[in-house]
Order: structure tokens, then C-alpha cells, then sequence
């Protein structure tokens, strides 16, 4: 079912699908369409993507009430669990503006600011994950943001999958829309009539998905290009294979794309795991799921040691990183690139997928090596702050004539020539 294999034949290419040139000219005219015609384009679209007829985008609060007798008590209860440790965990990360005088006058700062509207697209078809509404929606609370609109599609009734409306509520999310697809990133970039432009797109999607956030980077901002999901485990003989197992498992049932990779120095434990994959796996719901996935981008990688492992994990620098190993804080020094680090035997990886509080939203396809978790620094924006005083200008304008003149910039440098005159009455 899965490959086992030496560390240096493990493939550590990336696996980016970014889509063909037609889909990406499809893609580009939905997004003409929608900017063009609003809501028209909208309900078309969703027409004929998701069979739906859509009288009215927006739900209506009765519908999410509804929605609340839809679902198991339990799963408020442990939502709410979830919701309040995400929203303590990202309260630690808020930042406030600064600002510093020096002995001479000088003001210098920073004004730290919200941004005024963000967009969340939520899956709805054969992956809905209302845990991605509290991953994504409460950083952006925390952080300030005012208006929070989410966009997902519709099910073959014309009603929203009831988890995520009751997701949304207790979120705080103050708009939500019957729209999924290019459609619905189409619709959050330019506004409808109905739904209003944001500053910032967040959220998973499948391909078309992903395209319309690339093509509308720049008129708004987003959040990440996100690819298949990955776990890399790297594990030693104090492991327990059906953990491992397990662990693997849960990334696998994803998507058949999905990459699961264990790093281990014991054969033994590579045999036991592998055999573990096989009996777990058929007992899956997604059974066909995972095992694709295990088939075509996972592996085993049988390691000379520890040492090669971690450097191995630093090369794929995956999304999710667990050290099931006797003592996991001892490696953490040699951790460089990993989205998310999962620590010990307790720290399954599932469980950062729901209730521990970072946002589950993380860098994918070797991303990490150069980009964080989402988080509250994502859903603000910085003005540096700068009020010179005399003193300052007259010392430190000599520097700038002189840099402005060296780039050819002789405007710039008039700029403080002008203000430099000791005898005029206004300097």
C-alpha cells in the first residue's frame, strides 16, 4: 500500500497543481463576468455548477436558527470548546502601535490597524470543514476586524450545510452567502450587489478555487495558495506503530493527493507501521481516499539515524510535523521549516486540526520554508509613523541631498534644500 524506502530516494518534489491554461481562462472570465454583472452572474454560475437555484444569496438569520435544529447539541458544546481555546490562543499574538520620542524631538512610530473586511470561502461539496470557519473567522475577530462575510456553496436543497452556519454564528461572522467555486472569490473581490468587496480573501478551496485567488492577488489580498494536505512523522522504537499509523491516516483521508511521510531510523518500526496502514486503512469511511493517497504520495523512509530524519523533514519543510520520538524537546533546536510541530505521543496531529488553538490554516508544498501559520498579523496592516523635528531635519538633511542627488532625484533633494536656509524666518 505504501512504499518503504531509503531517505535519499524519497521524492521531496513539490507537487503544486496550479491548474491549465483553459481552466485559468475560464477561471479569468468568471471573474470578468461577476465583476460586470454582480449577482446575476452569481446565481448563473450557480446555476450551473452547483444545480442550484438561488432566489436570495445572502442567508437569512432564520435559516441560520434553523440550522442550530439541525445538529447534535455535542457539536455545539464542542465547538464552542474549540472556538474559545482558538480565540485565547490568538489574543497572545495581538499587536499595538508604538510610538517612540527622541532626545532631539523626533517622533517615530508605528499605528498598527485592522483590516476593515474580510472574505472567507468555505468548502461545501465532498470536504466541509465548519472547523475552517473558526480557524480562519476568530484570528480575524481577534485581530479587529469589523466585517467578516463568508462564502460557501450551496447543497442540492438551496440550503448551506447546517455545521457551518452554526460555525459562522458562534464565530461572529456577519455575512454569509450561498456561493462557492471562482465564483464566489469573484464575487468577494469586486462586491455584488449584495456582497460587499473585501480587503482579504482566507480559506481552502479545490483548484478553481485556488486559480481565482492567484488571478485576484493584487486588487485584494489573500492568504495563501494552499495545495494538498502533508503530515511528516518522524519517529524512533519508542513509537507506537498504530499511532503512527493513525496519525498518517488522518492527513491521507484528505484527498488522494494528500501526502503522508513517516521518517524513522528503525526498520522494525517501518515493517510494523506499514502493516498498521494496511489493517487501519480498510476500516476507513474514505478508505479508497486514503489508500490512494498512501499509494501515490506517501512513504516510509527508513533513515541512518535521527540526525537524517530531521534534515530530511527540513527538506520537504512540511505542513505538519509530529516528533514521535522518546524525547521530541531535545530535536525541536533542529526543526527549521514545518507549518505546524507536534510534539509527543499526546499531540496528534488532529488535534491542532480542531481544539488545541493555533489556526489549522498553514503553508503547504514547502511553503513553510518561507511562510507562517494564518494568524492575526495576517488580518492587519502597519503605517509607520514619522514626525521630524527641526533639529533632526537640519542634521540629517545633508544625507538625504546627497542620496537623492546620487539617484538622480533632484526633486527630492529641493525638498530639503528648501528647508535648509538657517536664515529664513519659517525654518
Amino acid at each position: 500500500m505504501i512504499p518503504i524506502v531509503q531517505a535519499d530516494e524519497l521524492d521531496t518534489r513539490r507537487r503544486q497543481d496550479t491548474g491549465t491554461s483553459e481552466e485559468e481562462q475560464m477561471v479569468a472570465g468568471i471573474l470578468r463576468r461577476v465583476q460586470d454583472e454582480g449577482d446575476a452572474a452569481l446565481r448563473e454560475y450557480t446555476r450551473r455548477f452547483d444545480r442550484v437555484d438561488i432566489a436570495q444569496p445572502l442567508v437569512s438569520d432564520a435559516e441560520v436558527e434553523e440550522a442550530y435544529t439541525r445538529v447534535d447539541p455535542a457539536f455545539v458544546e464542542a465547538l464552542r470548546k474549540a472556538a474559545e481555546q482558538i480565540d485565547a490562543y490568538h489574543q497572545r499574538q495581538k499587536r499595538q502601535s508604538w510610538i517612540d520620542t527622541g532626545e532631539d524631538g523626533t517622533v517615530l512610530g508605528q499605528l498598527v490597524r485592522p483590516l476593515e473586511r474580510v472574505g472567507v470561502y468555505v468548502p461545501g461539496g465532498r470536504a466541509a470543514y465548519p472547523s475552517t470557519v473558526l480557524m480562519t473567522v476568530i484570528p480575524a475577530r481577534v485581530a479587529g476586524v469589523e466585517e467578516i462575510v463568508i462564502t460557501t456553496p450551496p447543497q442540492a436543497d438551496g440550503r448551506v450545510y447546517a455545521p457551518t452556519l452554526v460555525a459562522a454564528r458562534e464565530a461572529g461572522v456577519t455575512r454569509i452567502c450561498k456561493a462557492g467555486g471562482a465564483q464566489a472569490i469573484a464575487a468577494l473581490a469586486s462586491g455584488t450587489e449584495t456582497i460587499p468587496r473585501v480587503d482579504k480573501i482566507c480559506g481552502p478551496g479545490n483548484r478553481y478555487v485556488a486559480l481565482a485567488k492567484r488571478l485576484v492577488y493584487g486588487r485584494v489580498d489573500i492568504d495563501m495558495i494552499a495545495g494538498p494536505s502533508e503530515i511528516v512523522v518522524v519517529a524512533d522504537d519508542s513509537a507506537k506503530p498504530a499511532w503512527v499509523a493513525a496519525d498518517l491516516l488522518s492527513q491521507a483521508e484528505h484527498d488522494p493527493l494528500a501526502s503522508a511521510v513517516l521518517l524513522t531510523p528503525s526498520r522494525a518500526l517501518a515493517d510494523a507501521v506499514a502493516n498498521e496502514l494496511s489493517q487501519q486503512c480498510s476500516r476507513l469511511e474514505r478508505s479508497e481516499i486514503a489508500a490512494q493517497s498512501l499509494r501515490d504520495h506517501g512513504a516510509i523512509a527508513v533513515t541512518a539515524d535521527l540526525e537524517e530524519a530531521l534534515n530530511t523533514a527540513n527538506r520537504l519543510a512540511p505542513e505538519h510535523l509530529e516528533l514521535m520520538v522518546e524525547d521530541p524537546w531535545a530535536w525541536v533546536g533542529k526543526v527549521k521549516h514545518a507549518g505546524a510541530l507536534f510534539l509527543g505521543p499526546w499531540s496528534p496531529e488532529a488535534l491542532g486540526d480542531y481544539v488545541a488553538g493555533p489556526s489549522h490554516v498553514l503553508p503547504t508544498n514547502g511553503t513553510a520554508r518561507f511562510s507562517s501559520p494564518l494568524g492575526v498579523d495576517d488580518f492587519i496592516k502597519k503605517t509607520s509613523l514619522i514626525a521630524a523635528s527641526r533639529q533632526a531635519l537640519l542634521r540629517d538633511g545633508p544625507a538625504v541631498e546627497i542620496l537623492a542627488e546620487a539617484e538622480g532625484l533632484t526633486a527630492h533633494a529641493a525638498s530639503i534644500r528648501v528647508r535648509m536656509d538657517k536664515e529664513d524666518p519659517h525654518v
